[in-house]
């Protein structure tokens, strides 16, 4: 919005909600694009990869990198969908940027990628619980290296459905941005 450039996409004969859908395929791209590297540089650094069965059979390795993926994509498409709906209520990108850090660390803090959530204290657990991110890390931690806190189906249920909650509120939101 700042910048203009919202409103010269606004101008063009795409709906909003193809302008929405691009938006997050071309952010899911960027983010497998760049786990695939760090996927492939973390092998020879010394990361154990096991697989979803955890025994480091070919099959499971294989299957655990393609949820990998899929896992990538449904964490994606949350937080871009939820970046498209603050985008839409703000009016500059310094808000916009105060509101993501404030809403963003605390989710990464939650989500047990920088501590197991086992070791919270139990009401910090249930916040946890709460979280998409919580989900997306047990379950790509699970797809490589087989070790899952929660089960797999849980881990993916509660990303698609976080993802088409973020889906619907960002289009919403989206669909009534004011261009100046």
């Amino acid at each position: 919005k700042e910048f203009g450039f919202l409103k010269e996409i606004m101008v063009t004969p795409v709906s909003r909600i193809s302008i929405l859908i691009g938006r997050i395929a071309g952010g899911a791209t960027t983010a497998i694009m760049e786990a695939l590297i760090i996927l492939v540089l973390s092998v020879p650094l010394g990361f154990n990869l096991r697989g979803i069965y955890g025994d480091a059979s070919t099959s499971g390795i294989v299957i655990g990198v393609v949820m990998a993926f899929v896992f990538m994509v449904l964490i994606a498409t949350t937080f871009i969908a939820l970046g498209i709906a603050f985008a839409s209520c703000m009016e500059d990108m310094s808000g916009y940027s105060i509101i993501m850090n404030f809403v963003i660390f605390p989710l990464f803090f939650l989500s047990g990628a920088l501590f197991p959530i086992d070791n919270f204290p139990s009401w910090v657990r249930i916040l946890a619980l709460l979280d998409p991110l919580t989900y997306g890390v047990d379950g790509l931690r699970g797809c490589l290296t087989g070790a899952f806190d929660l089960p797999l189906l849980i881990d993916f249920f509660a990303l698609v459905l976080s993802s088409l909650i973020m889906l619907v509120l960002g289009s919403y939101l989206f669909k009534y941005t004011e261009v100046d």
